[in-house]
């Protein structure tokens, strides 16, 4: 980096300073990458729900809401199914749940039938069913806690 500088005699004086920014650490982008996933979930609310829906100016199916979320915010591309979508990056325990992560569950009687990105304190994002809008549930409701499959990290 270039600065101006005054010299001994007022004259202005060029003089190389070294950068002193370094690189985000491994938390800071990770942080990063996990809010702009949490801000583009959350700016979907309000959308309906589409079987099969992959466009949000349509209508979301929740694999189709995870697909466009990552794909838009970090620019990650999923698979496009709930269960093809559980074989991405690493299986945590649901006690190492950190905001960002995908959460799965049974719901229509088979496993990883459905998914959506978890917030933190319990609360996750998702687009739930025909009739319904993209919404954030609480994950320690008997329904939820019932159906709980798993959950991945797919942010390094």
């Amino acid at each position: 980096m270039l600065a101006l500088c005054l010299g001994s005699t007022g004259s202005a004086v060029a003089t190389e300073q070294q950068s002193t920014r370094e690189e985000p650490s491994i938390f800071e982008r990770y942080a990063t990458s996990a809010q702009d996933l949490i801000l583009k979930g959350l700016e979907l609310v309000g959308i309906n729900y589409r079987r099969g829906g992959t466009n949000p100016d349509i209508g979301l199916d929740c694999s189709g809401y995870v697909q466009v979320v990552f794909k838009e915010a970090i620019g990650k591309l999923l698979p496009r199914t709930a269960k093809e979508q559980s074989q991405v990056g690493d299986a945590i325990d649901r006690n190492e749940l950190k905001p960002g992560d995908l959460v799965f569950f049974n719901t229509m009687r088979r496993a990883f039938s459905h998914v959506g990105i978890y917030l933190g304190d319990n609360r996750f994002v998702h687009a739930p069913r025909t009739g319904a809008e993209i919404r954030v549930e609480d994950m320690s409701q008997s329904y939820w806690v019932k159906r709980y499959n798993g959950a991945r990290r797919i942010l390094e």
